[in-house]
């Protein structure tokens, strides 16, 4: 856990690696991942358990990190402990240098569901990595993302974060594949730098073996982590570390690989996926719009869109999505507009205006 972590580099007198373990936690997983993820709980407008729950989780969290990094941000902790204390914990110590360090409870720490985050993070990764090098906005809707597995315990685990994936890269299927499927076809070859200090004199020899090994014996390696190599004259056993393996690209599809992990992404576009996605755009210019407007997140607007012959076929087949998003009661098309404002992306030329809905 973060508090056994940062204990213990405290212990051995490393500052540099405790507040590097902080910085990690609190940008990768705590605002880049639990904060994001969960922005509808907190936009809720019933205060129930769930919203509670939400609120509670992000405070523990954040009154962790500043006792945690006391020691080596004194001043700006000790304000960010008083700010969260003075409201939640009236019976608080008055200062973060008076409080007791955290100690890990290690009965509260679910390996299982970390490991689960952790696919899930890798996953949305490789994906957005895809997506970042075709130039595919996130805002897209892309049909299918395609995910290897080796066993049912990895099926499984997939099974239990495919919806938080989809939604994460915005993709409609998550399908699960295995080698026998034949789908993805997957090509191997030696990792100089590890098996190079191992074998010396034999690397030559060893990295034809490794690029002449079939599909069952890629699998073999990635479901055991070791494989016997037959070398003629001997026989020497590879691990997974040994060999770098990743996916080919196939028709329609773009592939990624990393640290044992493939994804396939379906980059083939319809029509409805263009729509859904011209609405998704729109959807942030609205937003966009309301907060530059002055107008809360939980205000009902009236939304006036100039046409321009394709938004609006977009719109109307999304509608109900748009209007869900951005709290409209009405979505009015106009054929001239005076006051909106400009709005232009990709083949969209149009004009938006919305008004407090009365």
């Amino acid at each position: 856990s973060l508090v056994q972590t940062v204990d213990q580099a405290y212990g051995e007198y490393e500052p540099t690696r405790a507040a590097r373990a902080i910085s990690d936690f609190v940008q990768e997983h705590l605002s880049n991942w639990y904060v994001r993820l969960c922005r509808r709980r907190f936009w809720k407008s019933a205060y129930g358990h769930d919203k509670i729950a939400a609120y509670q989780t992000l405070y523990q969290c954040l009154e962790t990190v500043a006792l945690l990094s006391a020691p080596v941000a004194p001043f700006y902790m000790d304000q960010l402990y008083r700010d969260l204390t003075s409201i939640a914990r009236s019976e608080a110590p008055s200062s973060v240098h008076l409080a007791l360090f955290p100690v890990a409870d290690s009965a509260l720490i679910d390996q299982a569901l970390e490991q689960k985050m952790e696919l899930a993070q890798k996953l949305c990764s490789l994906t957005l990595s895809i997506r970042q090098k075709e130039k595919i906005k996130v805002r897209q809707p892309l049909q299918r993302l395609m995910v290897p597995v080796q066993n049912d315990a990895d099926r499984a685990r997939i099974e239990a974060i495919a919806d938080l994936v989809k939604a994460e890269v915005n993709v409609k299927e998550l399908v699960m594949v295995t080698d026998e499927d034949g789908i993805l076809v997957k090509q191997i070859k030696a990792n100089f730098k590890t098996l190079g200090p191992k074998f010396g004199q034999d690397m030559k020899a060893i990295a034809a073996a490794i690029a002449s090994m079939d599909a069952s014996g890629i699998s073999h390696i990635e479901k055991h982590g070791t494989f016997d190599l037959d070398l003629g004259n001997k026989t020497i056993t590879i691990s997974e570390e040994d060999v770098l393996i990743a996916a080919q690209d196939i028709e329609g599809w773009l592939v990624a690989s990393e640290g044992g992990q493939t994804v396939a992404l379906d980059i083939t576009l319809n029509q409805d996926l263009v729509a859904e996605g011209i609405t998704r755009e729109m959807v942030n210019r609205i937003q966009n719009l309301r907060k530059d407007s002055g107008l809360a997140v939980t205000d009902n607007i009236v939304v006036r869109i100039l046409k321009d012959g394709i938004v609006e076929m977009a719109i109307n087949a999304n509608l109900a999505y748009l209007m869900n998003e951005t709290l409209a009661k009405e979505v009015i098309f106009e054929d001239q507009m005076a006051d909106g404002t400009l709005i232009a992306f990709d083949d969209v030329q149009t004009q938006i205006s919305i008004q407090l809905s009365r």
